[in-house]
């Protein structure tokens, strides 16, 4: 594991994809907290959840770096070199989130 993350030149600012997890959106299903993606926007569930979406967007994508996202919490996390990273100032929401647990 590297003693600091390699990745950072791919946190951007980014506009979230949906009000929740999306693909949970999409199916009814339940999420316990959000993740956003650093690199495009994209909203999933944390591995808590039953469906991790976020961790698959990851394997599917290669988009490394993950933002707690509800609420807004200024913590990043980097699959790849496995850390926990500084992505600054924490991305705003759009509104209320709706609480699935």
């Amino acid at each position: 594991m590297a003693e600091t993350c390699t990745h950072l030149d791919t946190i951007v600012e980014v506009t979230p994809s949906a009000r929740g997890c999306e693909e949970c959106l999409q199916t009814g299903s339940r999420w316990v907290h959000l993740r956003l993606c650093r690199t495009c926007g994209h909203v999933g569930c944390c591995d808590s959840s039953p469906n991790r979406h976020a961790t698959a967007h990851f394997h599917a994508t290669g988009h490394p770096i993950i933002e707690g996202y509800d609420p807004p919490e200024g913590w990043g996390w980097c699959y790849l070199d496995r850390m926990v990273v500084d992505v600054g100032q924490p991305t705003p929401q759009s509104g209320p989130i709706p609480k699935f647990v």
